[in-house]
Order: structure tokens, then sequence, then C-alpha cells
């Protein structure tokens, strides 16, 4: 595939790679499998970021990383902590023309951007189903002035009406969504929002606890009120004397309606924290330049007696990182140490939304502009269930490949066709492929940054995938094994050659 592909070799970078087989060799299916038992263990309750099971394994990984004589990685310590919010509703009330409505049997509000106080509204503006979607031509506030007002709309979308959002975009992308509604909303000045919805009352209960985040609005920012309302209050709202169902309010013109809307929240933010878990190995004679190796150990967390384990996403990298570390230890014991720094760092907040790895680029330890690389794990133990080729059980896919330096695909290429005979996949840089691969792991905070990546995954996108069932007894250790030993290769090719990776290629960043 690239044309100019030397050999990568001086005299003394041969020994050093003939050096890492031994090493590498410590690296075993049974060792992955004794510690992915521990971290993907019903002990640590799914690890959803900022529980107490998250923080099991952040103390977990931190031993880890002691007991191999890896140096704390922040300072004095291992962890580098962040701010993560909660915001918990404790009283509600909603009334409609004098009239008050009851909590899941008539309405619920969105937690996080419900404003603290009474409000009261003596008029609705009615848009339709809400919808803004220039490509299917359907615009619900032509003509309509929305500005500092609170809007109602339907729920759903009209009949044969089809977004044209990517498949795998973010949520707010399709114009029909409760997050496309809402975005729609606010950009054409709205106060607030109410989704007038056929699911009342609610058969399960709504959470008065809220969805975590990272960024804390500022004092003083503007306020938007989302709210989801039965028919009965949808009825009330739009003019209607009795109940009518969705069928007949869509009938309704579009317009200002007269009604009297009262809402009064009562909120709390609790501050929590989570960490990115991080150990230093000290490079010899390059100590100015890093190798960064992650994966996140964080995920789901779990539900009543229901635990999402995460054994393959990401218990699988966070343990890949933990081997290499190992291995890597070893090797500076038999004072064959790399050249470069290297930082093992386990993130959390990926499932949230790589807010572990965000935050560090943002904040970073060690320079950016002095990080050679970061190879990032996630998900490597398992078999892609869609994956119908004679090399199923011997491949994995690399995304990154042919982003930001030309270094990368040679290097990776080059040790696995020396040592490991793996088919290095790159249907996922493809820039046709919706799955979008590129931008939903932690590697992508450092690509944004300049930093070169790759990023190594098994591609099982459907079965266990975000399931309780990604569990420990479906990991393929021997083929995790074989990924495992490669990209250690690949990390020590990196942090022992003589120059920094070239970063020689623009990042193109389409629109997400």
């Amino acid at each position: 595939m690239f044309a100019v592909a030397p050999f990568i070799a001086t005299a003394a970078l041969a020994q050093t790679t003939e050096d890492a087989t031994k090493f590498a060799a410590t690296i075993t299916a049974a060792d992955l499998k004794e510690k992915l038992t521990i971290i993907a263990s019903a002990d640590m309750e799914g690890r959803e970021t900022a529980t107490p099971g998250q923080k099991k394994a952040a103390a977990f990984i931190e031993e880890q990383f002691k007991k191999l004589g890896l140096k704390p990685g922040n300072g004095n310590s291992y962890q580098q902590v962040y701010p993560v919010y909660q915001d918990e509703l404790t009283d509600k009330k909603l009334s409609v023309n004098g009239k008050t409505f009851e909590w899941d049997k008539d309405y619920s509000i969105s937690l996080q951007s419900v404003p603290n106080g009474a409000f009261s509204y003596s008029e609705v503006t009615f848009a339709g189903y809400g919808i803004v979607d220039s490509a299917g031509n359907i615009n619900d506030y032509a003509g309509l002035d929305v500005t500092g007002k609170i809007v109602v709309v339907l729920d759903g979308a009209p009949d044969g009406y089809k977004s044209a959002a990517p498949a795998g975009g973010r949520r707010f992308n399709n114009p029909s969504s409760t997050f496309g509604k809402m975005a729609a909303a606010r950009t054409k000045g709205a106060a607030g929002i109410v989704i007038i919805s056929k699911d009342f009352p609610h058969k399960t209960a709504t959470a008065t606890q809220g969805n975590m985040y990272v960024n804390r609005p500022a004092a003083g920012s503007p306020s938007f009120l989302a709210a989801t309302v039965s028919e009965e209050i949808g009825s009330a709202l739009l003019g209607r004397t009795r109940t009518v169902p969705t069928a007949s309010l869509k009938e309704s013109p579009k317009g200002v309606f007269i009604a009297e809307l009262k809402i009064a929240a009562e909120k709390v933010t609790h501050e929590l924290q989570s960490s990115n878990v991080m150990g230093l190995m000290e490079g010899t004679d390059k100590k100015d330049e890093y190798v960064i190796l992650t994966g996140h150990y964080d995920h789901l967390g779990k539900k009543g007696d229901v635990i999402w384990y995460g054994a393959d996403d990401d218990g699988s990298g966070t343990t890949t990182v933990l081997e290499m570390a190992k291995a890597f230890a070893e090797a500076k014991k038999k004072g064959m140490g790399p050249r470069r720094n290297i930082l093992f760092m386990t993130v959390s907040g990926e499932e949230k939304g790589l807010w572990g790895s965000q935050y560090y680029s943002e904040h970073p330890v060690y320079s950016l502009d002095k990080t050679t690389v970061d190879l990032n794990t996630d998900m490597v133990g398992r078999v892609d269930t869609e994956r119908k080729t004679a090399d199923s059980l011997n491949y994995v896919y690399v995304i990154g490949h042919d982003k930001l330096s030309s270094d990368l695909p040679v290097i990776n290429e080059d040790v696995n066709k020396k040592y490991t005979q793996l088919v290095l996949d790159y249907k996922y840089d493809d820039p046709n492929d919706q799955n979008r691969i590129y931008f939903r792991s932690d590697h992508y905070n450092f690509a944004r940054k300049g930093v070169p990546i790759l990023f190594f995954y098994d591609g099982m996108l459907k079965a266990d995938y975000h399931q309780p069932t990604d569990t420990v007894d479906k990991i393929n250790f021997s083929l995790m094994e074989k990924r495992v030993r490669m990209i250690f290769y690949t990390a020590w090719v990196m942090a022992n050659r003589e120059k920094m990776l070239k970063r020689d290629i623009p990042l193109n960043v389409p629109n997400r």
C-alpha cells in the first residue's frame, strides 16, 4: 500500500527489536485472563464513570502500576482527577390553566436543562412536529417567531418522513429526534420546548437524578426548559376543552395559543469525581519525549441487579495496557528500558463521551508536542460476528494508519510481518464508512491535537456490544494474546527509534 516502506532498521535498532521477543513472550493468554477476570468482575459493578465501581477499578489499576515499579504519572499521584456533575430534581410541579398534573402520569422534565425556580407563561406557540430539515424540505418554524417563548411540538414525525442524517452520527443530527427538536428550538431562540407524547402514564419511573456531564454551565448562562407531556396536557395547551389524541392535535394550526402554563423545579447539582490512572516509565536518553499507551477502563455500570460487565469493552484494552506495562517493566529490569518515556494511561468517561481523554488533552501532564504517538486499544478480545472472511481468527482492525504520520503503517506493518502475521484490516479508515470509528474512542482526543495515533479494535459492533452479556467467557484469549503482542512490538519500536514520528499528513476532520 505504501510505496516508500524502508526496513525500519539500523543495526542497533534491529538488536533492540530482537530483544523485544523475550519480553513480548511475557504477554500470555493466562495472564490476560487473570487480570481481565478481575477488571470485568461483578465486584467492579460495571465500572460506570464517577461511581464506586469505577473507583474500585482505578484502585486496582494503580496497585498494578505500583507493583511494576512505574512512577506516578501525574506529579505525586497515579490519578488525574477531573470533575463530573449530576443534577438531582428534589421537587417539581406543573399546572395548566390552574389544574395541577402528576409527575410520570402526565409529564416529565429534562433534568439537565430545567432551571431552578418557578416560571409562568401566559401563552405558547405550536410548531407542529418541530422539525427543521433542509434536506427533507421541512421547516415547521416557517413564519413563526418563537424568540423567548415556549414552543409546543408533537413527538415523532409526519407520515412518510425520513431523516437524511447519516447513520452513526450524533443524536441531534436527526431532526425528528427529541435532541433534534430541542436543538431546532434553541436555534430559533425559544425559551423552552414542550413535547406532546403518547407515552403517558410512564410504565417505569423517570429518574430524578439526571445524566452525568462534565461541562458545567457558567453562572448566569441562559437556561432552556425541556418537558415531555401527556396528550391531556397537550390538549389543554392547544385550546382543547377535553383530551384529544395526537392524530387530532396534529391538525391544530401553527401559531400562538393562550394557556397558563406554570412549571416549578428545585434542582441541586452534585459535583462528583472521576479519574485517569497513569503510570510513567522513564526513558533513558530521550527523556523529553513520550509514547502514550491508552485504553478506557470505564463501562456502563449497573442498573438494579443487572451488571454491564464490559469484558471486551474495554476491559480488554485496560488489560492490554497492564500487560504491556509488565512487559516493558521486565525489559527495564534487564537493562533494556525504553529510550523514550512511556505513559501507561487508562482513562475513564469514554462511554460518556471521551471525557477522560478529552480532559487529558486539555490538561496534558506531558507536552503533546513531544508525544510521538498514542496507541489506543479499545476492544481486542472478541471476533467480529459480522466478519465472514477466512481470517476471522487472525486479524485486527487498525484505525488511523493513513492519517497524521506516514511512519505509522511502516512501523506497524513491519513488526506485524516480522513477528505476529495478523491481518491488519483498514476497513474502518475508509472515509465512507458510516460507523465513523476514528472519532469514537480516546485516540481521537490526541489526534485532534496533532499527535499521531493508531487504534486497535476487534470490530464487535453486534452480538454483546453494550450488553450485560459482554462477559469474560466470550473472550478469545489466544487471539487477544497475539493482538497485544503486536501492539507491544509496535510500541517498542516507537519508544526506541531515533526520531519521533513524522507529522506530515494533515488531519482532515469532516463535520461530525
